[in-house]
């Protein structure tokens, strides 16, 4: 067990699922309970993940955790998108978010690369 709130890769999924919430506030609202609700639902999830398997007993725990958490960061980066292609984003929201998920999968990545690693 560890506590999540000092694995870097968890404060920045924790800033990411911030930045999600102001930027879908401009979504339409036709899209408040489709698009923006997935949105949300998926970045959320990044953390929590982490956070939750960070006090589960064993590394092949915390492995799952994270990633289920890789598994929806996947789905958030794909939501964004299209969110961009459909319009609700323009260029520099979709370029600024689309890096910041790429550096927290990478980051995901090596946590569980690390944690997967035989003694």
């Amino acid at each position: 067990m560890q506590d999540y709130k000092k694995l870097e890769v968890w404060k920045k999924a924790h800033i990411f699922v911030k930045e999600v919430y102001v930027i879908t506030v401009s979504f339409p609202k036709e899209e408040v309970y489709g698009l923006v609700s997935q949105i949300r639902r998926a970045a959320v999830s990044i953390p929590t993940n982490i956070a939750e398997g960070s006090g589960k007993a064993s590394k092949t725990d915390f492995g799952r955790y994270l990633q289920i958490a890789f598994g929806s960061a996947n789905e958030v980066e794909y939501l964004l998108l299209l969110s961009y292609e459909l319009k609700y984003l323009n260029q520099d929201q979709y370029e600024g978010i689309n890096t910041q998920m790429e550096e927290i999968k990478k980051m995901l990545s090596g946590l569980i690369k690390s944690v997967n690693r035989p003694l």
